[in-house]
């Protein structure tokens, strides 16, 4: 007789899942609140659809923490196995300039859905919409829509984390954990807008403005890439795979502070040596025309630097090396791309179970791990929901 497997949640893990179940062996169901699954798969392909990112395994496995946390599961399978997977239910993909993977020019993000949705179906696996989890009844079944009551022989929660509300992805969840004494962490801002008090008439020039090829260093990591000026503060991708690293300092210490190299490509010496000996005598002349430097860029160092300091070659380059900045903020979580937080990860085994509660298990953005963007967080929740698909294949074998 099939055991049941009950998937709470409608999103890339619980898809990812539902895809590599073995339904000769499991009836599987998911139920999802919303009146349709992968409403956050859909928002996100509104700015380019990222499905995972063309780089090496060795370095793909770089950007996931903690540390670790989603080796075996990366290895299991890899951004080329899901490229392949892709292929095999007609989506074909390209690597971008940024070595970003995405469908095929002619292929829409709904038409991807479309596609592992009727992978689902040809599968077998059913789909239940309008369909809440309220939580446990007092034999441990899961209610749904505060009345109705499933038994299940394995449930698998992949319920988001809580960013973007407007998709469902609100987090709303965690209380029910919590009340069963299953260690959680607060919900925090990633991959998101970071908050600085520029002086206003700076703000009021350059807000907009994108300073490109240059790195954001917080602590001992360092991010190449570009940064938006904003009247918030920055964003982009130079900074969001800092957002851990930013957290933590703004917890500990109730600020932050990231430094900026303007010419990664140019040791200190090689500028200074570039600054000393420029033909151009005004200082704004020296920096633009020798050192190829924006206007925004030279009004961050002519701000952070006293009047004489800036016509000091020495004090210059430094400046342009490491120009400090100070973050006082995230920007709200409901702004952010993704969240850390959610389900502790002590509180689950090296197969996503629970412990406290056997034959129950988390996948996707829930967990308390984090990834920058560029495919990275597609790529996780999808291979998370393929080792736990394959393990319990395995286990019932």
């Amino acid at each position: 007789m099939k055991k049941r497997i009950s998937i709470i949640g409608g999103g890339s893990a619980a898809l990812a899942f539902a895809a590599n179940i073995n339904t000769e062996k499991f009836d599987v169901i998911i139920y999802e609140k919303n009146k349709a699954l992968g409403r956050k798969f859909l928002v996100a392909g509104d700015g380019g659809f990222n499905l995972t990112h063309g780089s090496s395994i060795h370095e793909m496995l770089k950007q996931y923490e903690p540390l670790g946390i989603l080796d075996e599961a990366l290895l299991q399978f890899s951004n080329e196995n899901f490229r392949q997977w892709l292929k095999e239910i007609g989506i074909e993909t390209y690597s971008g300039s940024s070595n970003r993977v995405f469908p095929i020019k002619s292929i829409k993000p709904i038409e991807v859905l479309q596609a592992i949705l009727k992978a689902l179906k040809t599968k077998g696996v059913q789909i239940q919409i309008g369909k809440q989890w309220t939580g446990w009844n007092l034999d441990e079944s899961l209610q749904l829509n505060h009345s109705e009551s499933i038994q299940s022989d394995i449930v698998v929660y992949a319920l988001g984390g809580s960013s973007w509300k407007v998709t469902g992805s609100d987090g709303t969840w965690l209380d029910l954990f919590k009340s069963k004494n299953i260690q959680t962490e607060p919900f925090r801002a990633s991959n998101c807008a970071f908050e600085i008090h520029w002086p206003s008439e700076f703000s009021n020039h350059h807000a907009g403005k994108a300073l490109k090829n240059i790195t954001l260093s917080s602590g001992h990591k360092t991010c190449t890439g570009e940064l938006s000026i904003t009247a918030f503060g920055l964003e982009g991708n130079a900074i969001y795979p800092l957002s851990s690293e930013i957290q933590r300092d703004l917890i500990a210490n109730g600020e932050a502070h990231v430094f900026i190299d303007f010419k990664p490509m140019f040791s200190e010496e090689v500028l200074l040596s570039k600054l000393e000996k420029s033909k151009s005598k005004n200082t704004t002349d020296k920096l633009k025309t020798d050192l190829n430097l924006s206007n925004t860029a030279i009004q961050m160092v002519k701000n952070n630097l006293s009047k004489e300091a800036y016509g000091d070659c020495i004090s210059l380059s430094k400046t342009i090396k490491r120009l400090p900045l100070k973050i006082v903020s995230a920007a709200p979580i409901d702004e952010a791309i993704s969240t850390t937080g959610g389900i502790a990860l002590e509180a689950i085994d090296e197969n996503f179970q629970l412990l406290e509660l056997p034959n129950h298990y988390c996948l996707g953005e829930m967990l308390d791990w984090n990834a920058p963007t560029g495919g990275y967080l597609l790529q996780g929740c999808f291979s998370m929901g393929v080792k736990l698909a394959r393990h319990l294949n395995a286990r019932e074998s």
